[in-house]
């Protein structure tokens, strides 16, 4: 281990991954630490909207904020949100906390994996937590039905979803929700989590929040940090119809809110066309981060509509072992996924981040996952594993036109080519495109797919495999069957995921091989 890496050991002292802080202070050698664990926005605050807070920052410090109630109504005068309907909180997860003290008087149903207040909260004071398990072979999609009638037999009476989901970003429909809400109106409570909804661009309506303030028993929530990046401020709200909003606010302090929150929340009326330009960047690098991670061989991606990706690494491969390879070696953090309930080591949720950063992600799992290539060498040459032909759809997307003209902010629509994500029935689907192979991850299915060489990702035992991205490439080119048919099992026995193409709500559906 070199003198400015960080001691894996770290990693594994509780249940929860470690602060931002203890990572660096950790790392007393090392300031480039790239952070693929916590989900941030990396382009909002702007930084013009730093340079501002910094230069208010003696104040912020000094002096006290504005109660709830003020910080609260300048809020909804932005968001354009009834004050009785909402209820502000130090982040989300002190108002997880109230919502369990308050509100959940025996049980609670929710899908796993998910996010985890949503289990240990209750958990913690005794309720019973009914955990409703998402199938992989499913790709973890979340169904009315089928949960519905799981809380009918387990007799909850709380039921909770987050959506998009965390991990693995599943969406439901706003329509499927509001079903959800209207076949679970005899219950105590329905708690829909929205903390990650800003990031969805899968259709241009996404949140039941206006439902929430005319039902008799749901509560939305959101989270402000995680759409902001601004996690440091903890700041979250929830809406609910007025008298449910009462009960959770008489609970809070008049104070709960610190000089920063109240700061940030006054900015943001005047920058909600950067915060809207922020999620339309995020969005363009979700696409194009799921399609490299996709033509990695034996990893498997999971549609996602939040700012992170969900991917299983190959048979034989443990997460753990990776985790602590990238930080150490490479100086990436990433959110290892075996202590969440419903989950396995073998799961990695990996942030969203601009293209820099995911060429170190990406020459790291490289190397892990495939050889002993050194990482100085593979640094200059991970352009051309971005830019190559398999991501040729996706080039240029450094280019802060390159999905310019959309409508809506988060709209795929208006570049070069109006055909490109044009014609579509519904505004999230990645389809209407002149070649209807264009977006179903890799462009040919058979180039990565079903490798008959079993030191293709079982960390070649040839170690001079490749020493650059370039030779890389053509070694899985020369050593992968390009007759192999996905799904198909491996030299190992290892059965590789079958190809996936998006359906109308950007979920990957499994299809049929095509001819190269």
């Amino acid at each position: 281990m070199s003198s400015d890496s960080i001691d894996p050991g770290l990693l594994r002292k509780n249940a929860h991954s470690p602060s931002f802080f203890a990572l660096k202070r950790a790392s007393a050698g090392r300031a480039d630490l790239v952070d693929f664990c916590i989900p941030c926005n990396p382009y909002f605050p702007t930084p013009e909207m730093f340079a501002q807070l910094s230069g208010t920052l003696e104040q912020i410090l000094k002096y006290y904020p504005s109660d709830a109630d003020t910080i609260t109504a300048e809020l909804c005068a932005t968001l354009g949100l009834n004050p009785q309907t909402v209820v502000m909180g130090n982040g989300s997860t002190e108002l997880i906390t109230w919502i369990d003290h308050l509100l959940v008087k025996e049980s609670l149903a929710t899908p796993i994996p998910t996010f985890g207040r949503w289990t240990d909260q209750p958990m913690e004071t005794g309720k019973r937590v009914d955990m409703f398990q998402l199938h992989e072979m499913r790709n973890f999609e979340f169904e009315v039905d089928h949960f519905v009638q799981f809380v009918r037999q387990r007799g909850s009476r709380v039921a909770v979803i987050c959506n998009p989901n965390n991990p693995d970003g599943g969406y439901v429909p706003r329509h499927e929700v509001v079903r959800m809400l209207d076949c679970l109106i005899d219950l105590d409570l329905v708690v829909v989590d929205e903390s990650f909804l800003d990031f969805v661009n899968a259709e241009a309506y996404t949140s039941v929040a206006d439902e929430a303030r005319i039902r008799p028993n749901v509560i939305v929530l959101k989270s402000l940090g995680k759409n902001f990046g601004l996690h440091g401020i903890r700041f979250g709200y929830l809406v609910a119809n007025p008298a449910l909003a009462k009960v959770i606010r008489a609970a809070l302090p008049k104070w709960n809110l610190n000089s920063f929150a109240e700061v940030v929340v006054f900015l943001l009326r005047e920058h909600r066309q950067e915060y809207a330009e922020s999620l339309r960047l995020l969005a363009r690098d979700r696409l194009v981060m799921s399609q490299q991670l996709a033509s990695l061989p034996g990893l498997r991606v999971f549609p996602s509509q939040g700012n992170f990706i969900m991917v299983k690494l190959p048979d034989g491969r443990d997460g753990v072992g990776l985790r602590d390879y990238l930080i150490e070696q490479h100086g990436v953090f990433v959110r290892e996924c075996g202590n969440k309930l419903g989950s396995t080591s073998q799961f990695l949720r990996l942030v969203v981040r601009p293209q820099s950063d995911v060429q170190r992600l990406l020459v790291g799992l490289g190397s892990y996952l495939y050889g002993t290539a050194s990482p100085s060498t593979l640094a200059g040459a991970v352009p051309d594993l971005v830019n190559s032909t398999e991501f040729g759809s996706f080039n240029g997307v450094t280019d802060s036109n390159a999905f310019n003209g959309a409508p809506e902010p988060n709209a795929f629509s208006g570049t070069p080519d109006p055909n490109a994500f044009s014609g579509v029935p519904e505004p999230n689907a990645f389809s209407g495109a002149p070649d209807p192979t264009a977006y179903n991850g890799v462009t040919d299915p058979n180039a990565y797919s079903a490798a008959t060489d079993s030191a293709a990702y079982n960390g070649t035992t040839d170690s001079p495999a490749y020493t650059t991205v370039d030779e890389l490439r053509s070694y899985l080119a020369s050593n992968l069957s390009s007759n192999a048919v996905p799904g198909q099992a491996n030299g190992n026995g290892a059965a590789q995921g079958p190809a996936y193409e998006s359906d109308r709500y950007g979920r990957f559906e499994p299809q049929e091989a095509r001819p190269a």
